[in-house]
């Protein structure tokens, strides 16, 4: 015969009702009245087995409760997963498929893989399968050519779309299509900045002052080579001390700004200082045309002096008419879209060294264009200035 407890029946009866009350376990029992949490379970088993109503309901009670809290637990978890997931698409194609293996790849230290799959629908032998097999030839190939392809967009200050992105990696010796370049930026949410769309301006009627310049580009910005048509134009960039104004010149050739000046003011002076330094850089020859709108400041009898003066033939579009110094109107469209519009200034001095570093840094030197074979202006006359001297070095 196994030896007789030294507690009564009663007493043990007594320990295990307190089961009943909420919270109670086992081990919280067993610590109250200095017992193991092993002498309390055995109470209870042996006192359920003789049918004791309130122990068995004591019983049943604390396992449906265990079980209640085991189910919600379950449904915090699922309802957790879900908001996670809520702007993933359903599983359906394959694409979305391996979207949501990404997402159990990615919450798998937070979740267990078999909830994962089974609140978002997949199979969890498939998921398995996917994460354990190795990146085809192409999927890594993809995956290099994604990170130069980041370094690109880096390196163009989050300005450049697929055509210039493709460009830029042409330059450097990658063989890519532009197509593969525009899905691997569209995967991985790289957007190019983009122009807004301008209002047509109001026409005005076209009557010219005696002492107003003709128009002699008429919308026509070819130009034959450098330093033949320049084109001008003020803006005006906010800052927290103010307007501060730029006044720009760019050579229609090559696109490059080759002169500007930065005021608080919109006098003449902004724009023949502006002049002055596109002078003193480029030394143009005979046969220069300065292109501009109807501005105040460049029909001004003093920079009409300063252009006889330096033997450059004026010029003016119509009133009213942004078509006629629409070369000049894109450039500031692009400084307006890649840096106004995305800084904030507190000073004229913060802006006026970034609008320094847009220009000269990035503008003239880094920036592709369209209209250039996607070359930079900088690049673009060292090449001619290099075919230039090969065609004269000739015997």
């Amino acid at each position: 015969m196994g030896r007789k407890s030294k507690f009564s029946p009663e007493f043990q009866t007594a320990a295990v009702r307190l089961l009943l009350e909420p919270g109670a376990t086992n081990e919280s029992v067993g610590r109250d009245l200095g017992l193991s949490r092993e002498t309390i379970r055995k109470w209870a088993k042996r006192l359920a087995a003789v049918a004791d109503p309130d122990v068995r309901r004591a019983r049943e009670d604390h396992a449906e409760l265990v079980r209640l809290r085991r189910r919600v637990r379950v449904l915090e978890e699922e309802r957790e997963i879900l908001g996670k997931s809520s702007g993933l698409p359903r599983p359906g194609d394959r694409a979305a498929t391996l979207t949501v293996y990404r997402f159990v790849a990615r919450e798998r230290a937070s979740h267990h893989v078999l909830t994962l799959c089974r609140v978002l629908g997949v199979s969890p032998s498939a998921y398995r399968a996917w994460a354990t097999q190795r990146p085809s030839p192409r999927a890594q190939a993809d995956a290099a050519l994604l990170e130069t392809i980041r370094a690109a967009f880096r390196v163009s200050r989050g300005t450049y779309g697929a055509p210039r992105i493709h460009a830029e990696l042409r330059a450097t010796g990658v063989r890519v299509g532009r197509k593969r370049v525009a899905r691997l930026m569209r995967s991985a949410g790289l957007v190019g900045i983009h122009r807004r769309r301008r209002t047509a301006p109001t026409p005005r009627p076209p009557v010219r002052a005696a002492t107003t310049p003709a128009d002699l580009v008429r919308r026509d910005f070819r130009a034959a080579g450098p330093d033949r048509l320049w084109v001008a134009d003020i803006t005006s960039v906010p800052t927290a001390a103010g307007f501060l104004h730029l006044a720009a010149i760019v050579d229609a050739w090559s696109r490059r700004v080759v002169g500007w000046s930065m005021a608080d003011h919109l006098r003449t002076e902004l724009v023949i200082a502006a002049l002055d330094a596109a002078l003193a850089a480029r030394r143009p020859g005979p046969g220069l045309v300065h292109h501009s709108d109807r501005g105040t400041q460049y029909t001004s009898i003093a920079l009409g002096g300063r252009l006889a003066e330096a033997g450059i033939y004026p010029s003016v579009g119509a009133p009213g008419s942004a078509y006629d110094n629409a070369l000049a109107e894109s450039f500031f469209a692009s400084l307006e879209t890649e840096l106004i519009d995305r800084a904030a200034w507190h000073s004229h001095a913060e802006a006026r060294a970034a609008l320094f570093d847009w220009i000269e840094r990035f503008y003239n030197r880094t920036r592709r264009h369209s209209a250039l074979d996607y070359l930079s202006p900088d690049e673009f006359e060292r090449r001619h200035h290099h075919d230039h001297w090969l065609t004269n070095d000739q015997p």
